[in-house]
């Protein structure tokens, strides 16, 4: 599973680094941002829960 933060979609709201602090990040710009593309397979549900999460559908599984 790889995951990316669409930059023009994200509010900063920090759902995703509260649900999963292993994988997402803030970026210099104040914006989540994911930390590794090639998320580990003990993280994906929690990948998934962000994902899903997600109140304007920024993150992306590419």
């Amino acid at each position: 599973m790889k995951v990316v933060v669409d930059q023009d979609l994200c509010i900063s709201c920090g759902l995703c680094i509260s649900i999963c602090e292993e994988v997402f990040q803030w970026n210099a710009d104040d914006r989540a941002e994911a930390i590794d593309t090639d998320v580990p397979e003990e993280l994906e549900g929690d990948v998934q829960e962000a994902l899903e999460s997600c109140p304007t559908e920024a993150i992306k599984e590419v």
